[in-house]
């Protein structure tokens, strides 16, 4: 049975830039797991609870968002579509069992049932992001890098466009965001669901699709200066409903940006098709990864019919050998690649990168007022727009590196990390006047971990068994926020219980809260001691896969890239 990258290969001619500009709808959307920080607050209200705990439901998010194992096992059986439609059940009931808690409509709910309902609720994002991720890599396997930074960095402005519209439209009330992320995730993945799908995959790359890939990054980069801008205009002035609605609009074309594309191709399509006869008379063979070429696979549909044809003659006698082991770069079963010491060695740097990022997420509103900001939509605003900053920039500039100096795109998670130790060393301090802009650079250094590592995983694992191996990956993030968000809420609440001693700490609500600099500063250091490990691993990495990419990118085949595209 051919999986779902065989059904790319048999689809028609049909272009995948609407597949792509739908995408990023489901991307914009599938990042609830980041706009924890503006319901958890009200959160702790409805359940009196404290702060590990509510770090602990932060936890549930994380775990909910990275647990893509089983959509990864399912998108190479299964169409998009069917993803999709998982992904818009899974957010229904998940936000809203969560809405029924905060709204007080029910009555409350068991703590333990609301972590699971958190949980599930965040897991429509690991099918949503499942299901357009691998599609559009494997629509355009010759431009992985620009593929991942897009979408990862429209999944990181999730955050900034649950905050515009928590500011602008829903006037800051968590209970109504609950049930717009309620209805809004599945409406899109449903409307998703007919454009998401398998095209014939983009083996040529030339200058018009470099073209195109530049009009989606400029068009992302756009909206996210646009959210920063709308959500601190809000903070600063008072806005009317009809301003703030007008801000909302200007959003949702922005977001419509990336369907342009295929606009253009269908009103001029006969420019479209003399550009695709040009490249197909092209004598020049694109640069191909192992995972493509047809020196080692052919097309996926051949070498699903060689494997059979294997399995029939080794059942009749005539085939004795084993099977080939894949070196780095060829296409690698699930179960190989965890025998690697580099994929433990890029997990192991994921999970001390983005583990420890997205507990300051987590925790932000916390951060926030420890240090003296009550408000903290810009805070979390600056870390969404930094956060998809270094998703799309990340994917650029990697992509860059390996093609001009054939580095390893590791190189970007070395240096990322160098700036996180530093960054929590200033977290540390406790300033007000250092707050934005050290959340808004970590955003950055916690966003390049995500393209980095998709484009990374492909390159050395291949695209066959992409969707799990990538998802394994993933579980780095929610393992990683479960030991250093327990550590982070453990502090503060005992700082907390401290200062409540001297009757300094209790907030309007009547929740115990924590202020100054000693609420999360052991927290920090210990942060930025393991950014110091992960940069030695990210190092020792790069060192080793160095000669994959002189293999992938050497050797004339970045001349044969250049040259296939003119």
């Amino acid at each position: 049975m051919l999986g779902a990258a065989g059904a790319a290969v048999k689809a028609g001619s049909r272009p995948p830039w609407l597949g792509l500009g739908a995408a990023v709808w489901v991307q914009a959307a599938g990042g609830t797991s980041s706009a924890f920080a503006l319901y958890s607050h009200a959160l702790k209200v409805a359940l009196g609870a404290d702060q590990r705990r509510i770090a602990l439901l932060g936890v549930a998010c994380d775990v909910g968002d990275s647990l893509g194992l089983l959509p990864g096992v399912f998108c190479n059986k299964l169409h998009p579509a069917l993803l999709l439609l998982v992904a818009a059940a899974s957010g229904v009931l998940g936000y809203g069992a969560t809405w029924l808690a905060v709204s007080g409509v029910a009555p409350a709910l068991p703590y333990w049932l609301l972590w699971i309902a958190l949980c599930l609720a965040s897991n429509s994002g690991a099918w949503m992001s499942t299901a357009v991720l691998v599609t559009n890599m494997r629509n355009f396997p010759l431009s992985r890098g620009a593929v991942a930074g897009i979408l990862k960095g429209y999944s990181g402005l999730s955050a900034a466009v649950y905050t515009a519209i928590y500011t602008g439209v829903l006037h800051g009330s968590a209970a109504n965001l609950l049930l717009f992320l309620t209805l809004g995730v599945a409406a899109v993945c449903l409307l998703a669901m007919y454009f998401v799908k398998p095209c014939e995959p983009s083996l040529v790359e030339n200058s018009s699709e470099r073209a195109h890939f530049l009009f989606v990054q400029i068009g992302s980069a756009l909206l996210g200066v646009y959210l920063v801008a709308a959500t601190t205009l809000d903070h600063a002035v008072t806005l009317t409903h009809a301003l703030n609605y007008s801000l909302i609009a200007v959003m949702a074309l922005l977001l419509f940006a990336p369907l342009a594309i295929p606009l253009k191709m269908t009103l001029f399509r006969s420019n479209r098709v003399k550009g695709s006869s040009a490249a197909d008379n092209n004598p020049t063979e694109p640069f191909l990864p192992p995972s493509y070429s047809g020196s080692n696979f052919g097309n996926i549909e051949d070498e699903d019919a060689a494997d059979i044809d294997v399995l029939l003659a080794e059942g009749e006698g005539a085939v004795k050998q084993k099977r080939r082991r894949p070196k780095r770069g060829e296409d690698f079963r699930f179960r190989e690649a965890l025998l690697k010491a580099d994929f433990w060695l890029l997990f192991a740097v994921f999970f001390i990168g983005v583990g420890s990022g997205v507990t300051v997420l987590n925790n932000l509103a916390q951060v926030g007022i420890a240090a003296g900001a009550v408000d903290t939509t810009i805070s979390l605003s600056l870390f969404s727009f930094g956060n998809f900053f270094g998703r799309l920039g990340g994917g650029a500039a990697s992509d860059y590196i390996v093609r001009s100096w054939t580095l390893p795109r590791t190189v970007l998670l070395t240096c990322t990390q160098v700036v996180m130790i530093i960054t929590y060393l200033i977290f540390a301090l406790g300033l007000h006047a250092t707050l934005y802009i050290s959340v808004a650079v970590l955003g950055v250094c916690y966003g390049v971990h995500f393209s980095v590592m998709v484009s990374t995983s492909s390159e050395l694992f291949g695209l066959k068994q992409f969707g799990k191996i990538y998802n394994f990956i993933m579980l780095a993030n929610p393992l990683g926020a479960l030991l250093f968000s327990s550590l982070a809420g453990y502090i503060y609440d005992l700082e907390a219980a401290k200062q409540h001693s001297a009757g300094a700490a209790v907030g309007s609500d009547h929740v115990t809260v924590c202020h100054g600099p000693s609420c999360f500063r052991l927290m920090f250091c210990v942060l930025s001691g393991m950014a110091c490990l992960g940069t030695l691993l990210s190092v020792v990495l790069t060192v080793r896969i160095r000669p994959v990419y002189q293999m992938l990118y050497a050797g004339g085949s970045s001349n044969q890239l250049r040259s296939s595209a003119h």
